[in-house]
């Protein structure tokens, strides 16, 4: 690679993990996963890597899956048990405000891909829970990588959903570039990148929303952002620098 040249990015589907269940330890199914079973001796995770895991299995793993009733109301008192205020709604989509500080579709309680008559919640600490997958890929597996919980959030005044990071360990959230000069030479003022969220949507391309694929691996992250982190702590913005409310 000559000087100055950007290096590749190589994003790797996760296949072959079992039907996650209620109290399963999805550290060691990762493990096992990328690993060829508990006897494997190679992995596919190297050191630097960046393992983006979605929440629906987060949420199985850690038992955040409840049963509600197809009843319009039953959903709407979930969603409200799930959410700390109103931000806006129109007939039964409701946007609001999560006790994590998302604001979101239906306090982010979803209904896809889990069995009827269930819905799965957000975890509740995803933050804490990427640590704990993190902590036993590197103790079962000698790696230090990264770990980002991903989920799927609309955007405010733009169409479509893409995959953001609700939770972190050990890649950067927000990659400061104020300060910094642009390739022309100015300083930048008010630069601030948000790699947690391109990764996760970067992941999302080999993941899909049908395929079962619920991990992927990211490799050739800039080693700079391997770092600990906090969703929480990094990305949600606070009421205070927040124009809309």
């Amino acid at each position: 690679m000559r000087p100055g040249e950007a290096a590749p990015v190589t994003v790797i589907p996760v296949t072959g993990l079992d039907e996650v269940r209620p109290g399963d330890d999805l550290g060691g199914v990762l493990s096992d996963a990328v690993s060829g079973g508990p006897a494997g001796s190679t992995t596919l995770l190297v050191d630097g890597d960046v393992l983006v895991v979605t929440q629906k299995v987060v949420s199985k793993a850690e038992g955040r899956i409840v049963p509600v009733s197809d009843d319009a109301e039953a959903k709407r008192a979930l969603i409200r048990s799930e959410s700390v205020r109103i931000v806006r709604y129109r007939g039964e989509l409701l946007i609001t405000e999560t006790r994590h500080g998302f604001i979101c579709a239906n306090a982010g309680v979803d209904l896809s891909n889990v069995e009827e008559g269930t819905a799965a919640l957000l975890p509740v600490d995803s933050d804490r829970s990427a640590r704990r997958i993190r902590a036993v890929l590197g103790r079962r597996l000698g790696v230090e990588v990264g770990v980002i919980i991903s989920d799927t959030f609309g955007r405010t005044w733009r169409r479509g959903v893409t995959d953001v990071a609700i939770g972190a360990a050990g890649v950067a959230g927000v990659i400061d570039l104020r300060g910094t000069r642009d390739a022309n030479g100015r300083i930048l003022e008010a630069t601030e990148v948000c790699v947690a969220d391109e990764l996760a949507g970067a992941a999302e391309l080999v993941m899909g929303k049908s395929k079962r694929i619920p991990a992927a691996i990211i490799r050739g992250v800039d080693r700079s952002w391997l770092r600990p982190s906090s969703v929480a702590g990094e990305i949600v913005r606070p009421p205070s620098e927040d124009l809309f409310r």
